[in-house]
C-alpha cells in the first residue's frame, strides 16, 4: 500500500504556491477531497486556538477552538452546495501527543458540523509501515494529490504535486482501505480523549502547518 510514492514523479511547490494550486484546482470542481494525516507533533503558529494551547491556556484554546464554528459551517456548506465530499482520516499513536489532543478538540468542531472525519491507531497499520510511514496526502478527485512536505526544521514547506491519475487512483484505493478500517471520531474521542488531563506544555512540539 502507498508503495508506488518512491517512483513517482511529482513537482515541489512551496508553501504558498501549495495553497493556491490546491485552491485553484478544488474550485474548478472535483468531486471529493480526501485528506490522510499521519504527523503527530505540529506548530499552527497564527492560529488563536493553537497559539494559546502553546502558551498553556488550556481553557482559553478550546474556548477559541469552539469560536472557528462558523467558519467551519460556510466552509462545509459550501463544499456541500458544489457537490464536494470531505473525508479525513487522522492516525494517531499512542501515548497521545498534546498537539494531537488539542487537534481533536478542534476537530471535534467540524465533525459535530457533519465533517466526516475517522480515527486509526497507528498500531493497526504497523504491517504498512515497516519500510516508511503512510503518507500526509490531500487527494483531490483524479485531478491532483499532495504529499505534504517539511524543512529541516520540522516546519511545513509546501507538498509534492503529483498528477499521474494511475498513482492517485492507486493512493485513493489505500486511503479508502485504511478509511474503512478507522473508527468513528466521537467513539474514539469519548473513550480516549475526553478523560485526559489538560496537556503539559513543554516547548517541545515542532512543525506548522496551515489553517484547521
Amino acid at each position: 500500500m502507498f508503495d508506488s510514492f518512491p517512483r513517482s514523479t511529482s513537482e515541489r511547490l512551496d508553501r504558498p504556491t501549495y495553497h493556491a494550486d490546491l485552491s485553484r484546482v478544488y474550485a474548478g470542481g472535483v468531486g471529493f477531497l480526501n485528506k490522510l494525516e499521519r504527523g503527530q507533533h505540529f506548530k499552527e503558529r497564527g492560529f488563536p486556538s493553537w497559539e494559546a494551547f502553546a502558551d498553556g491556556d488550556w481553557e482559553r484554546a478550546l474556548s477559541l477552538a469552539d469560536e472557528r464554528r462558523e467558519d467551519y459551517a460556510q466552509e462545509l456548506g459550501q463544499a456541500s452546495r458544489s457537490g464536494v465530499t470531505h473525508r479525513r482520516l487522522r492516525v494517531v499513536e499512542f501515548p497521545i501527543t498534546p498537539y494531537v489532543q488539542w487537534e481533536l478538540f478542534v476537530l471535534r468542531v467540524r465533525v459535530d458540523l457533519g465533517d466526516d472525519i475517522r480515527i486509526l491507531d497507528a498500531h493497526d497499520i504497523s504491517n504498512i509501515e515497516r519500510s516508511r510511514p503512510v503518507p500526509e496526502v490531500v487527494i483531490l478527485g483524479d485531478a491532483a494529490m499532495y504529499e505534504v512536505v517539511y524543512d529541516e526544521d520540522g516546519n511545513a514547506a509546501g507538498a509534492n504535486r503529483y498528477t499521474d491519475r494511475s498513482l492517485i487512483r492507486e493512493t485513493n484505493v489505500g486511503f479508502d482501505a485504511l478509511y474503512e478500517r478507522g473508527e468513528e471520531f466521537h467513539d474514539f474521542f469519548d473513550r480516549e480523549i475526553v478523560t485526559l488531563p489538560p496537556p503539559q506544555m513543554s516547548g517541545a512540539t515542532t512543525g506548522s502547518r496551515g489553517s484547521r
